[in-house]
């Protein structure tokens, strides 16, 4: 078993990986859908044997059929992918790429939709109360 490696030897590993992968998806994988993939992060684990990636589409009407879609075509690439990218790595061996669509920044909008909310509904109560002040 490999010894584990520091943090900023994963650190940087993973952003070499985020660096060159666009590159070697553009090039090594001839599917005009990988075009619209953006990589959100990445992260490596201690050992450099695994790659998360966390992918999303830049496509504004992104569903979760093309998200499931996106992620088996990227997993069923991840071997042409891990050989076009090793050389680039300065690692005798790549790490294995496993993919994941990153809903994050959806929770973040969800969440900031809700407290949007939640404010207008404040301003609301504040002005009924207002109003009901008035009146007595």
């Amino acid at each position: 078993m490999p010894a584990p490696t520091d943090g900023r030897r994963t650190k940087r590993v993973a952003e070499l990986i985020q660096r060159h992968f666009a590159d070697v998806l553009r090039r090594e994988v001839d599917d005009p859908r990988f075009a619209a993939v953006v990589i959100t992060g990445v992260d490596v684990s201690d050992d450099l044997l695994i790659a998360n990636l966390g992918v999303r589409l830049l496509v504004a009407e992104d569903d979760e059929k093309q998200r499931r879609l996106i992620v088996d075509r990227l997993r069923r690439a991840a071997p042409r992918l891990r050989r076009a990218i090793t050389p680039r790595l300065e690692l005798k061996r790549a790490p294995e790429l496993r993919f994941h669509y990153d809903v994050g920044p959806d929770a973040h909008q969800r969440v900031s939709d809700l407290l949007r909310e939640v404010e207008a509904e404040r301003q609301v109560t504040e002005d009924d109360d207002e109003n009901d002040a008035d009146k007595t």
